[in-house]
């Protein structure tokens, strides 16, 4: 699991690499020229309609606006998100907060987070009506397809804890992201790691069009935040201003999404041909509940540090921390940079 957890890594730092080898001298020099900040930013999970707002924010210009010329590249889960803003290959990028806790209490990576995405965690474990799979038990004996490192799979441990069940006595089957979809559809596995904004693909990926389960962790664990964006600690620490503007331009994006789902779908297929414009207008649809909960008052992206300790202890309490204490909010989230009402 740790190899192919390094091969993905790796994989993706070439990917990186190749991109950057094709922004040939000429677009270095045409970034200076209009005076713009050229950074790169990751996506938490591939090209999923959840990922539109970043597309949004470049094509309505509010990236320019702020002095950015951002290239846009797939991430492939929190932990090689993390890794790769850490090494360089990226400044900023998307990961689930409670991955990132997680990550950061095993191992010490220059990353921070600066503002949330979610205010709800939309981490789930999904699969099809028949399968024998209803409530959070029924995992017990199962196989579950998904990425190494994602978020599903790293916070896995501490959603069992919550719902009372072994985590040893599930399965992860280590399965790429496109194929997730086929291999449940096929019942290669049992379930899948799966936003709850998934729904609406695995439904249609299944021939036999039968209903997603979706058990989702934050209902079992409510405190939870999802994603956050996540940069270099130096660059949040050397740079706070041009965090600020990335991070506000990239939420001005976040809230034209909210706003507007099937136009915000529209944007991201002109980025990314292959998009399902049915899928992705019912996936940020699904996701306003998380990014705006109905009793969430303050500005898109606040963090409340209070929670940030709850959850640290939370983590701690379920053993995904390995020592308590040893992680704190200074730790995982540089707040004088998230938004405040």
């Amino acid at each position: 699991m740790r190899l192919r957890r390094s091969v993905i890594a790796l994989v993706a730092v070439l990917g990186l690499a190749l991109v950057s080898a094709c922004n040939n001298g000429d677009d270095k020099n045409k970034a200076a020229d209009s005076g713009l900040t050229k950074v790169s930013y990751l996506t938490s999970f591939n090209t999923f309609g959840r990922e539109a707002y970043a597309y949004v924010a470049l094509d309505k210009g509010y990236f320019k606006d702020a002095g950015f010329d951002v290239t846009i590249n797939p991430g492939s889960g929190t932990v090689d998100v993390m890794k790769l803003v850490a090494g360089g290959q990226a400044d900023y990028g998307i990961g689930d907060f409670t991955a990132v806790v997680i990550t950061l209490g095993k191992q010490k990576l220059p990353v921070t987070t600066v503002g949330m995405i979610h205010q709800r965690s939309m981490a789930a474990i999904m699969s099809l009506e028949g399968y024998g799979i209803n409530t959070p038990k029924d995992l017990v004996g199962k196989q579950i397809g998904d990425q190494p490192g994602s978020t599903n799979t790293v916070m896995f441990p501490v959603y069992a804890n919550a719902v009372g069940i072994d985590p040893n006595s599930v399965k992860f089957i280590p399965s790429p992201p496109p194929a997730l979809p086929n291999l449940l559809a096929t019942k290669k596995v049992d379930g899948i790691g799966q936003f709850v904004v998934g729904q609406p693909l695995i439904e249609k990926a299944d021939p036999k069009h039968r209903k997603a389960i979706t058990l989702s962790y934050g209902k079992a664990l409510p405190d939870l935040y999802g994603n956050a964006i996540i940069t270099r600690s130096d660059l949040a620490k050397d740079h706070p201003d041009q965090v600020k503007k990335f991070t506000g331009a990239l939420l001005k994006g976040l809230q034209d999404t909210v706003d507007d789902p099937a136009g915000s779908a529209a944007i991201l297929k002109k980025y990314v041909p292959n998009t399902d414009l049915e899928v992705a207008t019912k996936e940020l649809t699904i996701m306003k509940d998380y990014t705006k909960p109905t009793d969430f008052k303050g500005p898109l992206g606040e963090v409340d540090v209070d929670r940030v300790k709850t959850i640290i202890k939370l983590l701690e309490n379920a053993k995904a921390i390995p020592q308590p204490g040893s992680v704190t909010p200074d730790d995982v989230v540089t707040v004088s940079l998230a938004p405040k009402a």
